[in-house]
């Protein structure tokens, strides 16, 4: 039969391994919830012509307001202003209004360059529905955000 103090430092060398292995489980994550990859959108392919209605908020930035756009060719052939501030943007500066792949690629663009936040959700078909861009989150009007609608791919 083994002696007390035999036992004694089986007991301690247990105790810190147990307390080793407790503090590894903690700092390598193992305590979260199992965090499942981002289910991917479907890749979308941005059609050479299409309509579509975009709604530009936030920010200070040339680009504010609702328009209807019309793609062909993958240009911006026409844009009409739905709100005051569309219709003063289409009547000053119409090369603003962008295809939706210029949008994705500002998107790209921020992400590349660091931005605070770049959210893009798609539709089910994997064509984006929303755009929103934080460059620095504790700088004021630097945000961008866009809400696709109307979609429609024209043949």
């Amino acid at each position: 039969m083994p002696t007390t103090t035999a036992v004694r430092p089986r007991l301690r060398a247990l105790a810190t391994s147990a307390l080793a292995g407790t503090l590894l489980w903690a700092i390598t994550g193992c305590g979260q919830e199992p965090t499942l990859p981002k289910a991917s959108a479907p890749t979308w392919r941005e059609p050479a012509s299409y309509t579509y209605t975009l709604r530009s908020t936030q920010g200070k930035r040339p680009l504010i307001g609702t328009f209807e756009v019309t793609v062909r060719d993958g240009k911006v052939v026409e844009a009409v202003g739905l709100d005051d501030s569309g219709r003063h943007v289409v009547d000053r500066s119409p090369q603003h209004v962008p295809t939706i792949g210029a949008l994705l690629r500002e998107a790209e663009a921020a992400r590349a360059e660091g931005a605070d936040t770049v959210d893009v959700t798609h539709a089910a078909d994997g064509r984006p529905v929303s755009i929103a861009i934080d460059w620095e989150e504790n700088a004021i009007d630097d945000e961008a955000a866009y809400d696709l609608s109307g979609y429609e791919a024209l043949g």
